[in-house]
């Protein structure tokens, strides 16, 4: 390395030390914080959350300690310990040390897995030190999580502790990388055409790591006799001394071979947990056919994989870093085990929950990319194959795949204290907290389902788009047709590893060739001929602009929904929709209806994109239209009338126009639940309510919000988004002649797929409706 690289790198890595150390420190120090689960804000509060209240779940404890898990957080929280002896990268810093490594772990576990944690930095190096400690620490958790301890010591102490202790005990440094090793040992094998019991294993490292995926792999049919392990001091051989262990023993060979050149001639997997450099090139050239090269040495792996590939181009090879394919990476699985132990109340992680964990993480690789995990490998999205043999740590389907099967396995194993009881209503569990939309979209999408509905996509060729396809044909929601270059959809759809067809799957309407283009310009010349287009504008924009070819589809009646918006502004869209597809019978006015699912509310909010200054009428006919809206959701609309105005006390011309709505659709709409105007806080607080209009016809916090002008609702739904989190559905286009919805730029896939089934649960009440 040059002089100058070497500066560089020193920038660079002093860079990233300053930036972390600012990470951490601001704006409060640390990772982790504590918050209540339960309101704490008056006296009668105070007397359920402690004295004297609290004594009730005491005492219904100590008569059943099973209820534990009814009424306290242990079935949702897990101890992560080290006692920072062998802290990754870092080598025996010590406890103190390591505890931003262990918060760092615990947010993971609350990230990926919504697991509450403890880190517990322990000043412990004996092995009954070590065992008294944790062990003692079982009334407090639902399961312990050990770290960065160092081998042989972590054996004995994980043994200890799983034989004493009554709840899942698990050291990640250890089964989480066998279990991501196995997983992609298993794909491996696969494309290779090769048999686990026939093939040659050969490790570099005979640590914990190494040794417990040695171990998974013989639990999984790997024959003892075809491994053989190296480590600093050279083979594993019997006899040997020398830094051995009985853990080490199991795999010690009756052999003179002493070097790892002399043990990799014909292997078939080469497993490296040791130090970076340790495989030079010239080894590889001995392996077998299609070897598996798993060099997980971090930073430096044991052999770069641009050195492994010129010399073996059939080689499959995985690293423990981010920045190349196939990351061997924990957190692929032990939020997702533990998130399974723990909702069936396990005693423990056995041998065939980590097979199942296995079988989950290798099966996942060969189904299609999801949008998340795109993202994260860059514009390239991977196909299962030598260079995607593993999942994405980020891809959001792992907690679905993962916890359910672990679930299964200790339910079938019998270390299960509470069963999952409906395996339906967990996997919708585990779905909420994946898509935060699924609980509120579950009767969209059971009402939608086995739809024949056409929805038409004025952005075939976007990702979004294509991806969303694959979930709404998989769900069987409806029939999309796809406006785009047929090139360019079949080039996207296999660089995006989508199974889907054009012609097969779905339609699509080719805007350089579509042989109703002439018919598509009459109909929409017959439309916006008297509103300032000319013929030549008509046949140019037909050919050009997606969102009216689509909104002509849907007004001939070739499609039976529209969904547009990802380019182009959002106006001149509305503007196309007006004008092509109408505004439907009775209907003064199209609005807009945005819908916000944050962690502790779902809450409409209206018009937060189209009418600027709505009169009292239109306010009225908003409310009335969203209210529709929202009962399609199986949702009760309780409306709340916004304004600075809190029941009167102001007179503005806002405020009056919002008590002339009221006024307006108590006589339009009797039935619906609404009152106003009133403050934003005294809508979502019954108890603000209570102090200031005792007599409110509000019986509940309002979960529709109207509001004065465009502005007021697009700023307060849009501020709300981001301090919340809240995920964003909408926005939903109301009273148009047909199904038709804007989205907006930054929706996801996920986005893209509510939309569509909601407009075609919006279409199948239409024609519930005309029926009578």
């Amino acid at each position: 390395m040059s002089s100058a690289d070497e500066t560089r790198n020193t920038s660079a890595k002093r860079d990233l030390d300053e930036q972390a150390l600012f990470y951490h420190r601001h704006p409060k120090p640390g990772k982790l914080g504590v918050h209540a689960t339960k309101p704490l804000g008056n006296q009668r509060d105070l007397a359920l959350a402690y004295s004297p209240g609290v004594a009730a779940p005491c005492l219904a404890i100590a008569d059943d300690p099973s209820v534990a898990a009814d009424y306290t957080s242990r079935s949702n929280l897990v101890a992560v310990v080290s006692n920072g002896s062998a802290v990754l990268g870092l080598g025996n810093i010590g406890p103190l040390a390591s505890k931003p490594v262990m918060e760092g772990k615990a947010v993971l576990f609350k990230k990926f897995a919504d697991i509450d944690v403890f880190d517990i930095e322990i000043d412990a190096t004996s092995i009954d030190r070590m065992v008294d400690v944790v062990s003692a620490l079982e009334p407090t958790f639902g399961g312990i999580n050990l770290e960065d301890i160092k081998a042989p010591e972590c054996f004995e102490v994980e043994e200890q502790l799983r034989a004493k202790m009554g709840i899942p005990v698990f050291h990640d440094d250890q089964h989480g990388t066998a279990i991501i090793v196995s997983a992609a040992v298993r794909n491996a094998l696969l494309l290779a055409g090769k048999r686990i019991e026939d093939v040659r294993i050969v490790t570099s490292g005979a640590g914990a790591a190494a040794l417990a995926c040695l171990n998974l792999l013989v639990s999984l049919g790997a024959k003892v006799e075809n491994i053989i392990c190296t480590d600093k001091e050279g083979v594993v051989y019997e006899g040997r001394e020398k830094g051995m262990d009985r853990w080490m023993a199991v795999y010690a060979k009756n052999t003179e071979a002493r070097t790892l050149a002399d043990v990799i001639a014909g292997a078939d997997i080469f497993l490296g947990l040791s130090a970076g450099g340790v495989l030079k090139p010239e080894l590889l050239e001995s392996m077998a056919e299609k070897p598996l090269i798993m060099a997980l040495a971090n930073p430096t792996p044991e052999i770069m994989p641009d050195l492994a590939r010129a010399v073996r181009k059939d080689a499959m090879i995985c690293t423990g870093r981010s920045d190349f394919p196939n990351q061997v990476n924990n957190v692929l699985c032990f939020p997702y085990i533990f998130r399974g132990a723990l909702d069936c109340s396990a005693t423990s992680i056995n041998e065939e929950m980590k097979i199942a964990a296995v079988d989950a993480i290798a099966a996942l690789a060969r189904e299609e990319v999801s949008e998340v995990a795109a993202k994260a490998y860059g514009s390239e999205t991977p196909v299962f194959g030598p260079e995607y043999l593993i999942p994405s740590p980020f891809d959001p389907r792992l907690i679905l795949k993962i916890a359910p099967a672990v679930a299964r396995a200790a339910e079938t194993t019998g270390v299960a204290l509470r069963p999952i009881a409906d395996w339906d209503a967990y996997l919708d569990r585990l779905n909420r907290f994946v898509y935060r939309s699924g609980l509120v979209m579950k009767p969209i999408f059971a009402f939608a389902r086995n739809s024949e509905k056409r929805v038409i996509f004025s952005d075939g060729e976007d990702e979004r788009v294509l991806r969303a396809a694959q979930v709404l044909l998989e769900d069987k929601v409806c029939r999309p047709i796809l406006i785009g270059r047929p090139s360019v959809i079949e080039t996207r759809l296999q660089r995006f590893g989508l199974r889907i067809r054009p012609h097969q799957d779905f339609e699509v309407v080719n805007p350089e060739d579509d042989p109703r283009y002439r018919d598509y310009v009459d109909h929409y010349f017959s439309k916006v001929g008297r509103r300032g287009v000319n013929p030549d504008t008509a046949r140019a924009l037909v050919r050009t602009n997606t969102t009216v070819i689509g909104a002509v589809s849907v007004s001939r009646g070739d499609a039976d929904i529209l969904i547009c918006g990802l380019a182009g502004r959002f106006s001149r869209q509305i503007r196309d929709i007006r004008q092509i597809i109408g505004v439907a019978p009775g209907v003064g006015r199209l609005s807009g209806l945005s819908l916000l699912i944050s962690q502790n509310a779902t809450t409409f909010f209206a018009d937060t994109y189209v009418q600027d200054s709505p009169t009292a009428e239109n306010l009225a006919e908003i409310a009335q239209l969203s209210a529709r809206m929202i009962e399609h959701f199986r949702i009760k609309p309780r409306a709340a009338l916004l304004s600075h105005s809190n029941f009167g006390t102001a007179d503005t011309a806002d405020a009056r126009k919002l008590r002339a709505a009221l006024a307006l659709v108590r006589e339009q709409m009797p039935d619906l639940e609404i009152d106003g105007e009133m403050h934003g806080d005294t809508a979502l607080s019954r108890e603000l309510r209570q102090r200031v209009m005792p007599n409110s016809t509000l019986t509940e916090d309002a979960n529709l919000l109207l509001f004065p002008t465009l502005d007021a609702a697009n700023i307060t739904m849009n501020v709300v988004k981001t301090m919340t989190d809240a995920l964003h559905v909408g926005p939903i286009l109301l009273g148009t002649a047909k199904p038709a919805h804007i989205l907006t730029p930054s929706v996801t896939s996920r986005g893209v797929v509510n939309m569509a089934a909601i407009a075609v649960a919006e279409a199948l009440q239409r024609d519930e409706e005309a029926k009578g």
